[in-house]
């Protein structure tokens, strides 16, 4: 498959989206977006630069939820503009799907929303890429429904993504066996390493997260043979408005890089023997 102009796959290097939960400011999305796209180039990592410009699905309606659309969008387009890469964000049921679609590259569904037929289709119609993150209520053969859903609009661009299943209370579980089952649907697989971790409503009144294992499920997802790799940033995660607790620091995301890049060279330039059976 082809997405935003490099080709994707498990012949292919992992491609990096990443970037800050939500747009908090312009400043900081120029930032994140030249500091990613300076390690991603030296590294040969393609790469999508991510954040939202509405978190619709936050724990309490207090939450920061982010700038709005039509902030959002004018920042994304100058980052896709300025910096020079590829840009996603997340989208929601009263999204106006083709003023979206006109900015930004590639399209996210939330996992919560991953059944909701209307909302599949009407994303999947505006012939944009779309990363479709799996329900943290769905087995991973459940996705290929999701997809031919998708898939009947016309739209091939199609990926899924894992981002951990609910087990008990506020705690996600990552099976990494999901990620070879995920295969079947013939669309390229991508794991979030950053909401794996996440505690949903952890907080009380907010989610918590893990992020010192971060690391431990991004090595775990390229051993297995993923053709993304989806990790939010921030250089601030302490402060940042929205997902600090499970995201990652910039200033450590280069050495994690490496590891990862060297793991998948490895592991890709071997016959993944799971297919073979």
């Amino acid at each position: 498959m082809k997405l935003c102009g490099f080709d994707v796959g498990l012949d292919q290097p992992f491609f990096l989206i990443s970037g800050p939960c939500a747009i908090e400011t312009e400043k900081l999305a120029l930032e994140t977006a030249s500091k990613l796209k300076d390690m991603t180039t030296r590294l040969g990592i393609p790469f999508i630069y991510k954040s939202s410009f509405d978190k619709a699905n936050r724990s309490s309606h207090n939450s920061a939820r982010g700038v709005g659309l039509e902030a959002g969008l004018r920042i994304l387009e100058r980052v896709k503009t300025d910096i020079g890469v590829p840009v996603l964000t997340d989208v929601h049921e009263d999204t106006p799907m083709d003023e979206v679609a006109s900015i930004v590259d590639v399209l996210q569904t939330p996992a919560f929303l991953c059944r909701q037929t209307n909302f599949i289709q009407m994303v999947a119609r505006t012939g944009k890429p779309v990363n479709i993150k799996k329900g943290q209520f769905l087995a991973p053969w459940d996705m290929g429904n999701v997809v031919e859903k998708a898939r009947a609009t016309g739209n091939q661009q199609i990926m899924v993504c894992e981002r951990g299943y609910s087990f008990g209370y506020n705690n996600l579980v990552s099976d990494m066996r999901s990620l070879a089952i995920m295969r079947d649907t013939q669309c390229p697989v991508v794991f979030d390493a950053t909401h794996s971790v996440q505690l949903p409503g952890g907080q009380g009144s907010c989610s918590g997260g893990q992020r010192e294992h971060v690391p431990v499920l991004a090595r775990a997802a390229v051993a297995v043979g993923i053709a993304g790799l989806f990790m939010e940033s921030h250089p601030d995660p302490a402060n940042a408005l929205s997902d600090g607790p499970n995201s990652w620091p910039m200033d450590r995301m280069e050495e994690l890089l490496i590891t990862l890049v060297e793991l998948d060279r490895v592991i890709k330039a071997q016959k993944l023997l799971e297919n073979t059976l």
